[in-house]
């Protein structure tokens, strides 16, 4: 196969005209054209000025595929293609025994799961919350009638907390093995649209994502593989530094020398019983912040110009960063284009907010995370410190926002003015419970504060309209990716505990679906390896 990259059509050019493109393109005649595939579509709204087009990348076959390669030996826009396919490390061998274990049943737990059972291993898969349907009911119970399940909810149940966002399925990891092609494709099997194959920023939406789950969970089952909810680990079992299995809430004790942790990053009493347990793991920097809503045509204004509510543009989003005087950097972080920003606690007298769209995203709002990096230095005492920041940043919130799941929130324009605000302007803040308007500087640290007071003007100059003065702040959001590493060796097992797996967000090796989604592969490699005595 060759590849095409940097060819340019109109935005509104018509299906068929991609072929003679590609012909023309390389100068051959339309027969010698055997093939061709989308590897990946874009465009380029950062010059307002210029008229739009598409950028594709095309893999495709040819009739004399070496005389072409000659002939374009000078142009880097056409290549070799890369081989992208995903191959298997191994199979298990009849009569095998053990069955590994797969903690968490989210992306990274998925995928663990899913490419365990391909191989042949039969795992067993332990998912604290519930199946994704009863979840979806119990995380409207908080929504709507600020009701809270400790267990069922935002960050805890099938899916995980992907399941609940806008869908993200892009990354900027290094994949030299390109296992989010194999998730993508996984994804696309379950039932996803393939347009996520070939779109830059491709996404699937809440909706979509909750029958995609059911649909990989039946392919493990089918393949041999065992998926039990409601099943809470409270305790590893350790002798001499190997794992020996986990012990369940109810008391029942599963055996296995080999272990996947893929807890998501909110898995709290499990990282705590871990440490006590003696499992080596370290604070790690995250950020803390608030949800900034804007009517969404303000940002497709700004972003895209003219060509704002094109059908094949769709809302458009954006991508920002600050580095403020303080020395802190603030950006945006889990952009969602017409979505809602949502209650993501998973524990009572708290609140945490994050973003959600469908795949529609047709939502009146644009609503992002407005961010500022913290580290360790910044919460000293150990590798549960960041947790406990949250905690009492979260708790805080809940008083703030009047002790029954509403957040507190303030206008872009008082905030920045630093005074309360006592009434809405024209954007109408979409987190349900509610919000109660107050006074946000109250909610983080002073740092944080200051840095993105600082921030939300100079992003007003970037994106005009952004620091408008009616836009709504939201707050907390502090979960933006777990605050500790459960650092793992070079066969991606525990430092200190042999057959311990740490994978995913939780642990501090993903951030979103994607990414968290190869790391559950990579993982799966890994205990394939171990169980079968290969190197990776």
């Amino acid at each position: 196969m060759l590849r095409i990259t940097e060819l340019k059509l109109p935005l509104d050019h018509p299906d068929e005209a991609l072929r003679p493109a590609i012909v023309q393109r390389l100068g051959i005649a339309d027969d010698e054209l055997l093939e061709f595939t989308l590897f990946k579509r874009s465009y380029d709204a950062r010059k307002k000025s210029s008229e739009l087009h598409f950028i594709y990348t095309i893999d495709l076959s040819v009739r004399d595929e070496a005389a072409l390669l000659r002939k374009f030996s000078e142009d880097r826009n056409v290549n070799q293609a890369p081989d992208v396919s995903y191959k298997v490390v191994g199979h298990a061998p009849e009569g095998l025994t053990e069955r590994p274990v797969v903690v968490g049943f989210g992306p990274c737990g998925i995928f663990a799961g899913l490419l365990l059972a391909q191989m042949g291993f039969k795992p067993i898969i332990l998912e604290r919350g519930t199946e994704v349907r009863q979840r979806t009911k119990d995380t409207w119970g908080l929504w709507r009638k600020n009701v809270l399940n400790p267990e069922s909810n935002v960050q805890f149940g099938e899916g995980g907390a992907g399941t609940f966002s806008d869908g993200k399925l892009y990354s900027q990891i290094k994949d030299p093995k390109h296992h989010g092609r194999k998730v993508l494709h996984e994804f696309v099997k379950a039932g996803a649209p393939e347009e996520i194959l070939y779109v830059s920023k491709p996404h699937i939406g809440t909706f979509r994502l909750t029958g995609m789950v059911e649909t990989m969970r039946h392919e493990i089952q089918a393949l041999g593989g065992e998926i039990r909810f409601q099943q809470k680990v409270t305790d590893v079992l350790i002798e001499d530094g190997q794992l020996q299995g986990v012990v369940l809430e109810n008391g029942e004790q599963i055996a296995s020398r080999h272990v996947v942790l893929a807890l998501g990053h909110s898995a709290r009493d499990t990282f705590r019983m871990l440490h006590g347990r003696g499992v080596f793991m370290e604070a790690k920097p995250f950020s803390i912040g608030f949800r900034i809503e804007h009517p969404q045509g303000l940002i497709d204004k700004a972003r895209l110009g003219k060509y704002a509510g094109h059908p094949k543009l769709g809302a458009a989003d954006y991508k920002l960063v600050h580095h403020a005087s303080n020395g802190r950097s603030v950006y945006s972080f889990c952009m969602c284009p017409g979505g809602t920003v949502v209650a993501a606690t998973s524990e009572p007298g708290r609140v945490v907010t994050n973003g959600m769209s469908q795949y529609s995203r047709n939502e009146r709002n644009a609503n992002s995370g407005i961010v500022v990096g913290i580290t360790p230095e910044d919460y000293p005492g150990g590798p549960l410190a960041g947790i406990e920041l949250q905690e009492r940043l979260e708790s805080h919130a809940y008083v703030l926002g009047g002790s029954n799941y509403e957040a507190p929130a303030q206008l872009v324009g008082d905030f920045v003015a630093g005074k309360p605000s006592t009434e809405l302007g024209s954007v109408e803040p979409s987190y349900k419970p509610g919000v109660a308007l107050g006074d946000l500087a109250l909610a983080l640290p002073d740092y944080a504060i200051q840095a993105i007071r600082e921030a939300l003007p100079a992003f007003d100059k970037q994106i005009r309209g952004f620091g408008q003065h009616d836009a709504v702040l939201t707050g907390i959001e502090t979960r933006t990716s777990s605050p500790l590493r459960i650092t793992r060796d070079e066969t991606l097992q525990s430092l200190n505990v042999k057959g311990l797996f740490p994978a995913g967000e939780g642990a501090g090796y993903a951030g979103g679906i994607l990414s968290a989604g190869v790391d559950g592969i990579r993982i799966a490699e890994a205990v394939a390896c171990s169980m079968l005595g290969l190197k990776d």
